[in-house]
């Protein structure tokens, strides 16, 4: 959504179906789906590999892919821009890093983002920490991960009305995406005229 709402027509690309996916939508692996006809690409790789939430679950034997790198490559050789957006501790380069904070939320979903183009320094305010987990009073912080109680919060303190548990438990805020859009606009244009 905020992808859209920074001025791009917007189609999505998963190996999983996506229901309340609001957008068009191929049912395809992102390692092989055609790449022609794009302005630029968002990537948003599984991030199970490196994240905490998932941790528990590699301690146990679980493995998980790092697909940043394969989709990194075929990214770049596209020759378009574009961003990869993973967790922290993820192996990206020189990564912006966005919170809920810089926008005025009261979401602590702190998230890095690859992008092929230059980006101005941004400074952001540092998240509020919390113990506080969905259900919990409205002034609190919230961090929706895994089963969570509190979705109609989730979805309204995110700006993401249409996802249900599961997908807001993944998802970033579009607020993150319509910024980040801004920029990613501006390096298509540079791109295709040079301006």
């Amino acid at each position: 959504m905020g992808l859209y709402r920074a001025g791009f027509r917007v189609e999505g690309v998963d190996n999983h179906l996506q229901p309340r996916y609001p957008f068009k939508f191929h049912l395809a692996d992102a390692l092989v789906f055609p790449l022609d006809d794009y302005d630029a690409y968002w990537a948003s790789p599984p991030c199970q590999f490196t994240s905490l939430a998932a941790q528990q679950w590699r301690k146990a034997g679980r493995e998980y892919p790092d697909l940043i790198a394969p989709i990194r490559e075929r990214l770049k050789a596209t020759g378009k821009p574009y961003i990869i957006e993973n967790v922290p501790g993820a192996p990206l380069i020189d990564p912006v890093r966005l919170n809920g904070a810089m926008f005025g939320l009261r979401v602590r979903r702190t998230r890095l983002f690859e992008c092929s183009f230059p980006m101005p320094l941004i400074l952001i305010p540092k998240e509020t920490r919390s113990n506080f987990r969905m259900g919990r009073p409205p002034g609190d912080i919230i961090t929706p991960v895994g089963h969570f109680s509190g979705v109609s919060r989730a979805q309204k303190e995110m700006g993401i009305a249409w996802m249900g548990q599961k997908e807001l438990a993944q998802a970033i805020p579009p607020v993150y995406a319509q910024y980040l859009g801004g920029y990613l606009l501006q390096a298509v244009k540079r791109a295709m005229y040079g301006a």
